[in-house]
């Protein structure tokens, strides 16, 4: 069996952290190929590395001495080292970053150094090979992502190797131009590596056990989803659930590899396990809740809309034409709601009102304003009859109005809108009827 584990940022913020990594990669021979993250916060007032590397290069662009944050960075590595009691000397790379920065090598350069940094760290701490991905993972010249190329240079890269830390975060242009995923972006990383290698799990291990059905900022003491499939959590994540970056899903998911959110802190968890699909039922009727504050629905309203062969078409191009891109569309015989972000929308709102009037004549035009989105997710809500009766009954019993509902055909989700000042309360009534009276 061959695993690969990525480790974040709190995970190998300190050495104390670090041994505890250590113990359980050793537990297991199967994790053979590690990706790492930067030193993230030893505790809640502490800053992350990267974010001192930005401060740092910001410095360089208004040029002013940066060598003082530099040294704050060299000392967080020199802890970790000296803490695991390595003969292992970072001065000739800190050199080289100080060179660099004063070259203006940019900002993606200067964040990368956090992972590429721990990445030498790790492989020395653990006695893996080190990999350093700007040269196996490939940007095009656009800045985007290619996924096959990539593919062929890190299989190939790892053919013959037993063992490999691999920073995450960043790889390169073509001319070999540092550039960074978007933050978050080491669970890209890992899930590139386990599709080169063909991987049997993905373990992404982190500061919580796994997925939770609702927001814990929300929710005090919300369950853990034991078993979550691929396309449930994409709901989940597009609504703003955390954990794992939404675009590491994609790379393991074509090859049917599951994914295994992990507690550093609390190993003997069995956390959340995502796979492609599964007979497994959930322990609830929905597998998750999740949701955004801040939409704006565009209701527009026109007598025999049906009959009119591109109306939604046209209606959707006076935001196209204006570069807004749309969340959801619920719709009836005779209107049509499209629901944007707000701040977008608030920008260029006359533009799209008077390109809509323009291109379909409409009856009317209205704005509902202040609007939060929240998905119920769910495998099982399919299986289960009542299930949106159940949910505007909860929502009803907590005096909450319901101002939008959109469900996908796949039965998968159901969307609802509520006031911004309801979000909270409508989560909570939701978790309620579908988990803690079942506990």
């Amino acid at each position: 069996m061959k695993k690969v584990v990525k480790f974040g940022g709190s995970s190998l913020a300190s050495a104390e952290q670090f041994k505890k990594v250590g113990a359980i990669i050793r537990s297991d021979e199967s994790r053979r190929y590690v990706v790492v993250s930067a030193p993230g916060k030893r505790f809640s007032a502490d800053t992350k590395v990267t974010d001192l590397l930005y401060k740092a290069y910001g410095l360089v662009e208004q040029g002013e001495d940066f060598t003082e944050v530099l040294e704050e960075i060299r000392q967080r590595y020199q802890e970790i080292i000296d803490g695991l009691g390595l003969s292992l000397s970072l001065e000739d790379e800190f050199k080289k970053i100080a060179e660099n920065f004063r070259d203006h090598a940019g900002s993606d350069y200067a964040a990368s150094r956090g992972e590429y940094l721990n990445g030498i760290v790790a492989a020395d701490y653990l006695g893996y090979e080190f990999i350093d991905p700007a040269g196996v993972i490939i940007f095009d010249d656009n800045g985007n992502f290619d996924a096959e190329t990539t593919n062929e240079m890190m299989a190939k890269r790892l053919e013959g190797v037993e063992h490999a830390v691999i920073s995450g975060f960043y790889g390169s242009y073509t001319d070999g131009r540092v550039k960074t995923f978007s933050r978050g972006g080491s669970d890209v990383t890992g899930s590139i590596v386990a599709k080169a290698i063909k991987a049997d799990v993905y373990e992404n291990w982190t500061d919580v056990s796994g997925f939770l059905v609702a927001d814990p900022r929300i929710i005090e003491n919300p369950q853990v989803i034991k078993l979550i499939t691929y396309k449930e959590l994409r709901e989940l994540a597009y609504m703003g659930a955390g954990v794992l970056h939404e675009e590491a899903i994609f790379p393991v998911r074509k090859e049917g590899i599951p994914i295994n959110i992990r507690n550093t802190n609390a190993p003997e968890d069995p956390g959340t396990m995502i796979v492609q699909s599964t007979c497994n039922k959930s322990d609830y009727t929905i597998t998750g809740i999740a949701g955004k504050k801040g939409f704006v629905g565009v209701h527009v309203e026109k007598d025999m809309m049906n009959t009119e062969v591109g109306f939604c078409r046209r209606v959707l191009q006076a935001f196209e034409d204006n570069h807004i891109s749309i969340e959801h569309m619920p719709s009836g015989i005779d209107t049509m709601t499209v629901i944007v972000h707000q701040s977008e929308f608030e920008e260029k709102e006359q533009q799209v009102l008077s390109e809509i009037n323009r291109l379909v004549r409409p009856d009317t035009v209205n704005l509902v304003t202040d609007l939060a989105l929240i998905a119920v997710v769910g495998r099982g809500m399919k299986e289960n009859r009542g299930t949106a009766g159940r949910i505007f009954s909860a929502l009803a019993h907590a005096h909450i109005n319901v101002r939008m509902i959109d469900q996908g055909s796949s039965e998968l989700n159901i969307i609802i809108g509520v006031a911004n000042k309801d979000f909270e309360s409508a989560i909570q009534a939701i978790y309620d009827i579908f988990v803690s009276t079942q506990i």
